[in-house]
Order: C-alpha cells, then sequence, then structure tokens
C-alpha cells in the first residue's frame, strides 16, 4: 500500500474553455489583468441573464456529424482534452489506448438535453413519437467523458463523477488514484460544465435568491463583498494530462506540478447549506496528506460563490486554520468567471498553476468592501500580488449536499 499512496503524479498537460480564455496562457493573461468573462446571455424561457459564456472552436477537433450528434458538455470536454494533449506533447499513438482513464467531474448532466426534447415535442402537442432517437446517448451521465473516449478513440476507462460543484477537483482525484492504483498509465482528469443551457437550473437559482444580479455584468460576480447577492452560472470546462512522475521524467516532459494532497468528505447536515467545521476538516485532510504545515500553503483559492451564507461558512473555515498566517494568500477566480459549476475546481485550479513560475497571484475581483462577516486574513484586492516564491497551492471546491473536496499541489523543481 506504501507503494502506491507514494506514487509521485504530477500535471503535465492543461486543456480549458473559460468564459475569458480558450487556453492557458491567454486565462491566466485575463486574470491578471482584471478582464472578467460574464455577459449577459438570453435564454428561451428566463430572457436576459448574467452568465459566463465559452467561445471556442467547436469545430477544431470534432466533425459536423460529431456536433450534431453529441452535447455541449461533450464538446467542451473534447476540445480541453485535445488541448491538455496537445500542451503535453504527448504522442497518443505510442500509447495502448487501452491503458488510458479519463475521469470527467460534472454537476449535472442531461437537464439540457431534455429542455431540448421538451421545446422540440411542444412544436407536435407533445407526441413523444418526435423524441429524438439520440437523446439516450445525449442524456445518460457518462456522456461527456463517453464522448471524449469516442473521439480519442480511447478503450480504457471512462466515467463521468457526479459530485456537484466539487466535482472538478475529484475528477482530478479520480486519476491521481487510478495512476497510483496502476490501472492506467495516463490519465485525461478535470470537469466540464453546460449549466447556463438549463433554464429550470437557472430559475431554480433564481426562485430561491441565489442568482446575481447587476446593472454591470463584470460587476455581478463579487465573493466576501459586502454587495454581494448571488451567483452568476457559467459554462466551461478544464482537462488535466495526469502521468506518474517517472514517466514524465522518462519523456523529458514539462511539469506545471505535483499534486501532493487531497481531501474529500461530506457535511451530512443540510441539502444546500454549507458546514464550516466539515470543510476545515476536508482542507486539514488535504495538507495532512500532502505532509505539510498550514503555513506552508502559498495560495488558497477558494470556493466562494457571492451567496450570503456559503461566502461566510468558507471564511471562518479558513480563519479557522489560517487566520493567524500572515503569508497564506487568499483569491478567487469564479470573481472573474462566475460559477462553472462541475467544471470550477479544475478550472479554478488551472488559472494557479502559472504562479510557480511567474510567482504571480491573480486578485479577486469586485471585492470593493469586505464584508466584516468574512473574516479572512490576506484577501489579494485590487491588483495582482507578487510574492518571492510560490511552493504549494491549495484549491476548495465545496458542492450541495454537502461534499467537499480540497486538492493541494506544489510546485516541481525536481
Amino acid at each position: 500500500m506504501d507503494n502506491v499512496t507514494n506514487t509521485r503524479i504530477v500535471i503535465t498537460g492543461v486543456g480549458l474553455t473559460s468564459p475569458n480564455g480558450n487556453n492557458l496562457p491567454e486565462f491566466r493573461k485575463n486574470l491578471l489583468e482584471g478582464k472578467s468573462g460574464i455577459t449577459v446571455f438570453k435564454d428561451k424561457i428566463m430572457g436576459e441573464v448574467l452568465a459566463g459564456v465559452c467561445d471556442y472552436n467547436e469545430a477544431l477537433y470534432q466533425s459536423k456529424k460529431e456536433r450534431r450528434r453529441g452535447t455541449r458538455a461533450g464538446s467542451i470536454g473534447i476540445y480541453s482534452a485535445h488541448e491538455a494533449i496537445v500542451d503535453s506533447g504527448i504522442d497518443l499513438s505510442l500509447y495502448n489506448r487501452a491503458n488510458i482513464g479519463i475521469y470527467v467531474g460534472i454537476t449535472e448532466h442531461g437537464c439540457a438535453e431534455t429542455v431540448v426534447e421538451c421545446f422540440t415535442i411542444k412544436e407536435f402537442d407533445y407526441n413523444p413519437r418526435y423524441v429524438s432517437h439520440n437523446f439516450n446517448p445525449k442524456g445518460i451521465s457518462n456522456n461527456p467523458a463517453g464522448e471524449i473516449a469516442l473521439n480519442l478513440k480511447i478503450t480504457g476507462p471512462h466515467y463521468t463523477i457526479g459530485a456537484a460543484c466539487a466535482a472538478g477537483n475529484i475528477g482530478l482525484i479520480q486519476g491521481l488514484q487510478m495512476l497510483r492504483l496502476a490501472e492506467v498509465d495516463l490519465a485525461l482528469a478535470g470537469g466540464v460544465s453546460e449549466t447556463i443551457h438549463a433554464f429550470p437550473i437557472i430559475a431554480s437559482f433564481k426562485n430561491s435568491g441565489a442568482l446575481a444580479h447587476h446593472s454591470d455584468p463584470a460587476k455581478a460576480s463579487r465573493p466576501f463583498d459586502i454587495d454581494r447577492n448571488g451567483i452568476v452560472i457559467s459554462e466551461g470546462g478544464c482537462m488535466f494530462v495526469l502521468e506518474r512522475l517517472d514517466d514524465a521524467l522518462a519523456r523529458n516532459a514539462k511539469i506545471y506540478a505535483e499534486v501532493v494532497g487531497y481531501g474529500i468528505n461530506t457535511d451530512a447536515c443540510d441539502y444546500v447549506a454549507p458546514n464550516s467545521a466539515r470543510q476545515a476538516e476536508c482542507m486539514q485532510l488535504a495538507i495532512y496528506k500532502a505532509g505539510i504545515r498550514p503555513q506552508d500553503i502559498d495560495i488558497i483559492n477558494t470556493h466562494a460563490t457571492s451567496t450570503p451564507l456559503g461566502d461566510v461558512q468558507e471564511a471562518i473555515s479558513i480563519n479557522s486554520i489560517f487566520g493567524q498566517y500572515e503569508d497564506v494568500h487568499i483569491t478567487n477566480t469564479k470573481s472573474f468567471i462566475g460559477h462553472t459549476m462541475g467544471a470550477a475546481g479544475a478550472l479554478e485550479l488551472a488559472g494557479e498553476l502559472p504562479s510557480f513560475a511567474d510567482a504571480m497571484i491573480h486578485h479577486t475581483l469586485n471585492l470593493d468592501n469586505l464584508d466584516p462577516a468574512c473574516k479572512i486574513p490576506n484577501v489579494v484586492r485590487d491588483k495582482p500580488l507578487k510574492v518571492d516564491n510560490v511552493e504549494y497551492i491549495l484549491n476548495n471546491a465545496f458542492g450541495m449536499l454537502g461534499i467537499n473536496s480540497t486538492v493541494i499541489v506544489k510546485k516541481y523543481a525536481g
């Protein structure tokens, strides 16, 4: 078991599409420059809503037929997976594709496809005869990972991981675990979301008073700010190439980071309300597995979604562990791109990885007045912060029904 748990796993490729960037350099540049990706999105039922919308080249890696038969989430996953492989420098022809695994975190899948079918049969007096024969493969939960497998002709294990908004982190964790167990030799892992195309989800957030509103879309997502008023729902995706360190070194790979710690736990107390004590335990578990101390963390990328209760609970959990340490810096990526749901953990981690090279910490956008109830230390605000060195990054991703996840990555220095 020690050999399994001690196997070192590294990130060697990053592919993504986000509301403010379609690759890591572009994404990172816009984070450092304070460029928001939030815009006005027109939904057939909801009308104009604030959302993060991706604008990537869908035809780059998919045929017209594939796009017609597939889903938005699958397309986002395919684009991100291809970009990650290209970024890694891997030649898939040199690999046994039965030994490659695909692990994709999702918040939900199938809702957007159901909406399309309901609109379609409405035109035919709700006659079920007009439901598409493609609905089942489009709507099943393993669809995004399955579409990636079909497109890349990968015959190893593929599945999605339904873990609410913790899913992006947990997709990465699953890839790490399968590599350590020697179940696969290469893992494509991360998360995707097409949630903005499912009006019931938008409506549910709005009806519960949790949907953000602002006259300026770029200012709508404002974690920890006293004037925050809810979530900006966004789409997006991020896939990582994960390898065992020895394999990465053997091919002289570029290494973004080593994944050194993780934690997953459950609040078990409410359907939607978070629990700061359980969140703290999740972070402590990741720190323990990484074999470090809380003060060793340089950056915490917070989950905070701009909800009144959620931001306060995370702030309490962070302060309980890191409050006394002046060199632990806090930031938030949702302030730029909104909440990308199943993709959030992966996308937000990706945006922090360049900090290992440039020692820059991007700021939290729209944090004009820190809520006194969010008593967190060292929040990076107003502009990016240059530090002497970044050694460890902690990334939080929490979700409904009390699922919590934390991932810690370390700068690889040989």
